[in-house]
């Protein structure tokens, strides 16, 4: 009996471990304005309180010693856990073989022990979509040779045993890789790429979203006739799972960097009338006012690169957060990429030097990408009834000198430790 009562106490110990008061801090909600000198109570990895919260007995205190609490940031698109050294096709499980691979779930390929997810973590990145095919790169198109629908991106905790522990949403969006006109560009010339002429192009861009509707009609045939509880019909798992895409239950996130391309993404949205988040967006023009009209939310990608075009203002980039803001479009960041996840932070940071307002900086990698991925009535800000994934820092979110201090995810305390600090540590104690 004696043994069963400390058994049940260790458990209750153990339990505990998410459950805690951080106090003498100032609290950023996003949600709110700020709140100095607060704390913030979890309990059972969801937040109860927060402001002035008195401690209660039984929960763990901890002293923030003056820093400042911010929710966890979002990383919305990047491949972690599905690529980790590119040059090595055994440990890449992105590009499938196929044009339409809308069956093809991310979640169930992500790599835990990844080394990116720790390195990414340790800048306050706490959940990341992972994207289950590469964006389209430069070269011409030919028909059926593709992908178009790379398959169902994940959204992830960045931290867990198993991809069953770190699944936030398993069919976040169904990614599609919009079909574009590729013809020579300054850069592509420059580096000794190939070029393709106009009407080539074109043919290619055309059959291939007469590919992309007539897929999307089959499967509405398809939904149709399982409905009519057909006898005919045979089980397909491709156009089963382009059923919750149909019935709006999952967005389609379309890839479309250039005007006339999301220009084609649109009318192929109104024509499909599905749910939709554009992403890679990177010069809208004057679309950028159609996909204000329609609401759709875009992800934008590194703000920090260079211009594509020799005649681009030196800033484009790192302006066209500002721009989409002052357009009213609803926006987040991703980088697309594992290496360069850890960025988020400077990506924002560097958008609010070239005219982004601050707030809005923080908001697009926390709550703004909550919404997006519908999931801001459990992430995004400090709130009650929100799981605790919550950063604690020495300053402002978006500052390089900003050290992180603490990390928890569903109120369970996160190792800051990764490759980075133990090559640091490696090397600072070299004889």
């Amino acid at each position: 009996m004696r043994f069963i009562f400390l058994l049940a106490l260790g458990f209750s110990l153990l339990a505990a471990d998410n459950s805690f008061l951080l106090r003498n801090v100032t609290v950023h909600p996003v949600s709110g304005p700020e709140i100095s000198n607060a704390a913030v109570l979890v309990k059972d990895g969801k937040i109860t309180a927060v402001g002035k919260v008195s401690a209660e007995r039984g929960v763990k205190i901890i002293d923030g010693k003056g820093g400042h609490v911010w929710p966890g940031m979002i990383n919305s698109a990047t491949e972690l856990g599905l690529q980790e050294i590119s040059a090595i096709r055994e440990t890449v499980d992105t590009g499938e073989i196929g044009v339409f691979n809308p069956q093809l779930r991310a979640l169930i390929a992500v790599n835990p022990e990844s080394e990116f997810i720790p390195v990414t973590r340790a800048n306050g990145i706490t959940s990341a979509i992972t994207l289950p095919g590469v964006r389209s790169r430069g070269g011409p198109r030919s028909a059926g040779t593709t992908t178009i629908i790379a398959g169902q991106a994940a959204l992830i905790h960045l931290d867990g045993w198993t991809w069953e522990e770190m699944e936030i949403q398993r069919s976040a969006a169904l990614q599609i890789l919009f079909p574009t006109v590729e013809t020579a560009t300054f850069r592509q010339v420059e580096m000794g790429g190939g070029k393709s002429a106009y009407s080539e192009a074109k043919k290619h861009f055309d059959s291939q979203v007469k590919e992309l509707n007539d897929y999307f009609e089959k499967a509405r045939g398809y939904q149709k006739a399982k409905l009519a509880k057909s006898t005919d019909l045979t089980t397909d798992l491709a156009l089963e799972a382009m059923i919750p895409v149909l019935e709006g239950k999952v967005p389609v996130m379309i890839v479309a960097r250039e005007e006339r391309t999301i220009q084609s993404a649109l009318q192929f949205i109104d024509r499909q009338k599905i749910k939709a988040i554009l992403c890679d967006v990177q010069r809208p023009g004057a679309q950028l006012s159609e996909i204000k009209k329609r609401n759709i939310p875009v992800v934008l990608s590194d703000s920090t690169r260079l211009p594509e075009y020799e005649d681009d203002p030196y800033d484009k980039n790192y302006a066209l957060a500002a721009e989409l803001h002052r357009a009213g479009v609803k926006f987040s960041f991703g980088t697309f990429d594992n290496q360069f996840a850890r960025n988020l932070p400077f990506q924002a940071g560097l958008a609010a030097g070239h005219g982004l307002p601050i707030e809005a900086a923080v908001r697009a990698v926390t709550l703004n990408a909550a919404e997006i991925w519908g999931v801001a009535d459990q992430y995004g800000s400090i709130d009650k009834g929100k799981w605790a994934d919550l950063i604690l820092t020495d300053g402002d979110l978006l500052e390089h000198q900003t050290q992180i201090r603490s990390i928890w995810i569903k109120g369970q305390p996160v190792s800051l430790d990764n490759k980075h600090t133990r090559l640091y540590e490696k090397y600072l104690a070299r004889p």
